[in-house]
């Protein structure tokens, strides 16, 4: 499999680039936030890939990070959801932004995909809840703040928000709550942030 390509953009197109590897064109598939930044570069640039394999073809799709990288993969294990789908979600939400329609149940977020209906974006959330420790990076609600992700910080907050959920929070102000604080004090255990966040609650309501 081509993990990543380094060359020369050669020329753009709505949804794809052609990158020239030592004289060797391929074109990849990408949303249209990274082809604006490709297109403006003079330089020689290395762009992260996924090849999905079909009866019919091999198609590459091109990344300028991990994290959209990681959120393609992740999107596609969700039944109905396939690489043109899954491309057209993060064309429409960052990897960031992804991760946090997901913790906060907003399904209204990842259907303003073209493609993606209410169904499928439920379906997005409730299956991938417990998996977005798999994305390399890990969404906080005071801002674009990047840092390791992993399951385990993933699984604090899911566990948090599933605790206030059994509670009859919703996941919406329950995710406020718990991202915030997640936020201010990364290291806090779990049993602190369920209690600290149902103080927090406690206050606004």
């Amino acid at each position: 499999m081509i993990a990543s390509l380094t060359g020369y953009i050669r020329h753009t197109e709505l949804s794809a680039f052609i990158i020239d590897v030592n004289g060797v064109g391929y074109r990849v598939h990408a949303t249209g936030r990274i082809i604006s930044q490709l297109a403006q570069s003079q330089s020689e640039v290395t762009v992260l890939t996924e090849m999905v394999v079909r009866e019919d073809a091999m198609t590459l799709f091109g990344f300028t990070n991990e994290a959209d990288r990681d959120a393609f993969t992740l999107l596609q294990t969700v039944q109905g959801v396939g690489a043109k789908a899954a491309l057209s979600i993060l064309n429409t939400l960052t990897a960031d932004e992804l991760v946090q329609s997901i913790l906060s149940g907003d399904k209204a977020m990842v259907s303003r995909a073209d493609g993606v209906g209410p169904k499928i974006a439920l379906r997005i959330i409730n299956e991938l809840a417990q998996k977005v420790g798999k994305i390399a990076t890990f969404p906080v609600a005071d801002g674009p703040v990047h840092q390791p992700a992993g399951d385990q910080q993933a699984g604090v907050m899911q566990d948090a928000l599933s605790a206030l959920g059994n509670l009859g929070y919703s996941r919406s102000e329950a995710f406020q709550a718990v991202s915030s604080l997640y936020h201010a004090t990364p290291e806090i255990t779990l049993s602190d942030l369920i209690a600290q966040a149902l103080q927090q609650l406690g206050k606004s309501s």
